[in-house]
């Protein structure tokens, strides 16, 4: 295997995961702009459940090596939401910044503001073979927006062990500690082993 298809459509999920795969040798990163693919509904019920269908359809469509990934917030007081909805919290089109204004209402007068974001990534071979990776960040939601980086709800999320924001780090920052680099480090020698010699 030396290409691998990003089985996504958001310019900031592939710009993180390229940042963290991209010393990979023999590896080439395909995005959408190489090799267009038809966008898969989020119908699961879970974040493996959406992993999955996007890596399978993507690579039926494809014929490719594809990683996918599903990822988003629980939040302890909300009951674990927004969930597998994190995108669609506010209804669709998707806004971040709507999505960031419920939050923030739906957690008024809420002291405990515990959180954490998940990612679970799924390499889907085009012979049906799966591999499945997972990473989590915990932290807390803050009172207000602070930042301007990142995307979604990093201007919201402050990480367990840091007093800003994720949308106050620089991707550097963010990589060593996020959710999404975690899975894909236990990803990586997985991909490596496939790339082989």
């Amino acid at each position: 295997m030396h290409e691998l298809l990003l089985g996504t459509r958001n310019p900031g999920k592939i710009a993180e995961i390229v940042h963290l795969l991209r010393d990979i040798d023999r590896l080439t990163l395909l995005t959408l702009a190489e090799r267009p693919f038809d966008e898969v509904p989020e119908i699961g019920e879970t974040f493996l459940d959406n992993a999955l269908l996007k890596a399978g359809g993507i690579a039926a469509q494809t014929g490719l090596p594809v990683l996918a990934e599903d990822a988003g917030l629980e939040v302890s007081a909300l009951d674990g939401a927004p969930g597998v909805r994190s995108a669609r919290y506010a209804g669709l089109p998707v806004d971040y910044a709507r999505n960031n204004e419920l939050l923030l209402d739906r957690l008024k007068g809420v002291e405990n503001r515990r959180a954490r974001f998940v990612t679970v990534a799924v390499l889907q071979l085009p012979d049906g073979e799966v591999f499945v990776a997972t990473g989590t960040l915990p932290g807390r939601i803050a009172t207000e927006p602070a930042g301007t980086g990142g995307f979604g709800y990093d201007p919201l999320f402050v990480a367990d062990g840091s007093d800003r924001t994720l949308a106050e780090l620089s991707m550097a920052e963010k990589g060593r500690i996020s959710h999404r680099m975690q899975a894909l480090r236990r990803m990586r020698p997985i991909l490596l082993d496939l790339i082989g010699d």
